[in-house]
């Protein structure tokens, strides 16, 4: 299986950057893994909240397709402690699961149609976090989810 982390934006902060490499290596140890960032909206405070949505999705639907397994990251999703995703990933692993792509939206979430799209969504706390966070720490909680399955000394419960 591979798994892709689809960005809205670049990760500008170079230590958080830094900490996302180091997970990714070790991630890339269990599967193969992709992280992909899709350009910010430009001439953001010309647009209304929906006109940005729609843009945002249409630069997202670019790389997703229909036979991905599409997860979205958003506040509204379903909340899992580490053990359950860990339990979520094997189970896609288990039953075949090709691609699986990990979704963030924009400032403004998701808009309709991709919510449409995905199969799956996932709130990483019911806290606000800073977009460049949550990358960080989703990429962790994957890596930390692969040493669950693996019963390597890694999380401790």
């Amino acid at each position: 299986m591979k798994i892709t982390l689809l960005l809205t934006g670049k990760t500008e902060s170079l230590s958080v950057r830094n900490l996302m490499d180091e997970y990714i290596k070790r991630i890339i140890h269990y599967t193969k893994f992709e992280l992909i960032e899709v350009p910010d909206i430009k001439n953001i405070r010309s647009l209304s909240v929906e006109q940005y949505k729609l843009k945002d999705s249409e630069n997202l639907k670019k790389y997703l397709e229909k036979s991905d397994c599409v997860v979205i990251l958003d506040e509204h999703g379903k909340e899992l402690t580490s053990e359950s995703l860990a339990g979520f990933v094997e189970h896609k692993f288990q039953t075949g699961v090709k691609n699986m792509m990990f979704v963030t939206g924009g400032a403004y979430g998701f808009s309709e149609d991709i919510r449409k799209m995905s199969a799956h969504s996932i709130s990483l706390s019911k806290m606000t976090f800073p977009h460049q966070l949550v990358r960080l720490i989703f990429i962790e909680q994957l890596y930390r989810a692969f040493t669950i399955i693996r019963k390597e000394k890694y999380h401790h419960p």
